[in-house]
C-alpha cells in the first residue's frame, strides 16, 4: 500500500500558489476497500470508493481504471483492483498538469505535466478526455483561473473539444454541473477566459443556448469586461455577464441551469434597468417611481444594494439613485395618515421623487 498526493495540490505547489487552504487529494495504490476500513478510514464514495482519513478527514481514493459505458460523466464503469498502478490512475485524468503525483518529496510525472505547467499549456492526457463532457467546462475554468499565468489551451485539445461538441457529447452535461463550473469560473479574477474557451470550441452556444449568442459572436474580445472587477460576489458578475440579455432569455437560462434565485432576480433587474440607470435624472418622476417600485427597495434592501454595486461596476453614476434611496428610506411613517397607510406611503414617495426632480432640473 502506497499513498501519493495527486492532482491540484501538486500542480498548485509547483505553480507556487499552494497554501494551507489548498485542498489535498490522496491516491492509494495497492490497497482495497476492506484494508482501508480495517485501518479506520470511513468510506464515503459509492461508484468508486473514497475514504476519509480517521485523523485529518482528508479524502483518500483508491487507484482506479475507468471504462466508458454510457453518456455523460456518470457513464463510466470503474475498476479498483489492487493491481491498478500509479501511472494507470494518472492516465485517466483530464489534463497533464493534473496528472502528477508526489510522495516524500519525489515527483511522479509520466505525462510531462510539469513541462506543460512551465509553458502555460492546458493539454489533455489522452483521447479518453473526450469521454467526459464535464472536462470541457473544467478546462475552460482552468483557463480562467490561470489566465494571469498566461495559460492557453493546446491546439490538439481544442480540436478534441470541438469534436465533442459536434458529436453531441456535450449535450449530456447536467444543469447542476454547468452551474457549478460556471460559478467557480466567476469567482476568479479573470472569468472572461472561461467564456472565450467555450465559445471557441462551440460549447458556449450549446451550453447557453437560451442566450442571444450573436452578442458574443460579433466581438472577438467580448467578455473582457468581466475581468478584474472590484467584487468577489459571483452573482454580481453573473448579472454583469447577462446585462445585455433580455429578461426572457435570462429566466430561461436560470431555469435550465437551476441557479439560485438570487442570481436570477438580480440579473433580471440589471437587464431591465441597466440602460435606464445610465440616464437616470432625465427620466420622468413617474418612471423613477416605477423603478423604485419594481426594484422593491424597502423589502429587498440587500438586493437593491447589489443592484447599485452592479451599476457602479458598470461605471454608472449612482449618486442620484443613492440620494433618492436615502430620502425614501427616511420616510417618517408615524406622521402619515393611518387610515390607509399603504396609500399614504405611496403618496409620500411620489412627493419626495417630484421634489427631487424639481431640484435637479432647475
Amino acid at each position: 500500500m502506497k499513498v501519493y498526493l495527486v492532482g491540484g495540490a501538486v500542480r498548485d505547489q509547483l505553480l507556487g500558489i499552494a497554501d494551507e487552504f489548498t485542498e489535498k487529494d490522496w491516491m492509494v495504490v495497492g490497497s482495497s476497500s476492506k484494508q482501508m476500513l480495517d485501518l479506520g478510514y470511513r468510506q464515503v464514495g459509492k461508484n468508486f470508493p473514497v475514504f476519509l482519513h480517521p485523523g485529518t478527514q482528508e479524502e483518500y481514493a483508491l487507484a482506479r481504471l475507468e471504462r466508458k459505458i454510457g453518456t455523460g460523466y456518470k457513464g463510466f464503469k470503474f475498476d479498483i483492483s489492487s493491481q491498478v498502478t500509479l501511472e494507470q490512475d494518472l492516465f485517466r485524468r483530464d489534463l497533464t498538469i493534473n496528472a502528477m503525483a508526489q510522495k516524500a518529496g519525489e515527483l511522479f510525472d509520466p505525462f510531462n505535466g510539469q513541462e506543460d505547467l512551465n509553458n502555460g499549456i492546458l493539454r489533455h492526457v489522452s483521447n479518453a478526455f473526450s469521454e467526459d463532457p464535464v472536462r470541457i467546462l473544467r478546462i475552460a475554468r482552468f483557463a480562467a483561473r490561470f489566465k494571469k499565468f498566461g495559460f492557453k489551451v493546446a491546439h490538439q485539445t481544442h480540436q478534441l473539444m470541438s469534436q465533442m461538441v459536434t458529436s453531441g457529447e456535450v449535450d449530456a452535461l447536467t444543469p447542476e454541473r454547468v452551474f457549478k463550473e460556471l460559478n467557480k469560473a466567476l469567482s476568479y479574477e479573470t472569468p472572461s477566459a472561461f467564456f472565450k474557451v467555450l465559445t471557441a470550441c462551440g460549447a458556449y452556444q450549446k451550453v447557453f443556448s437560451s442566450l442571444d449568442n450573436q452578442v458574443h459572436q460579433n466581438h472577438s474580445n467580448s467578455f473582457v469586461f468581466l475581468d478584474n472587477l472590484n467584487t468577489d460576489k459571483a452573482h454580481i458578475k453573473f448579472s454583469i455577464w447577462l446585462k445585455d440579455e433580455n429578461r426572457h432569455n435570462i429566466k430561461a437560462l436560470c431555469n435550465i441551469i437551476k441557479c439560485p434565485k438570487q442570481y436570477q432576480q438580480l440579473s433580471e433587474l440589471v437587464s431591465q434597468f441597466y440602460q435606464f440607470s445610465q440616464d437616470f435624472t432625465n427620466h420622468s418622476s413617474n418612471e423613477v417611481f416605477d423603478f423604485f417600485a419594481k426594484t422593491d427597495i424597502l423589502r429587498h434592501k440587500d438586493r437593491f444594494e447589489d443592484l447599485l454595486s452592479t451599476f457602479k461596476l458598470l461605471e454608472i453614476d449612482i449618486v442620484p439613485i443613492e440620494h433618492l434611496r436615502d430620502l425614501l428610506k427616511d420616510i417618517n411613517i408615524s406622521k402619515l395618515d393611518k387610515s390607509d397607510i399603504a396609500k399614504a406611503i405611496q403618496i409620500e414617495k411620489r412627493l419626495i421623487i417630484d421634489l427631487f426632480f424639481k431640484t435637479v432640473k432647475k
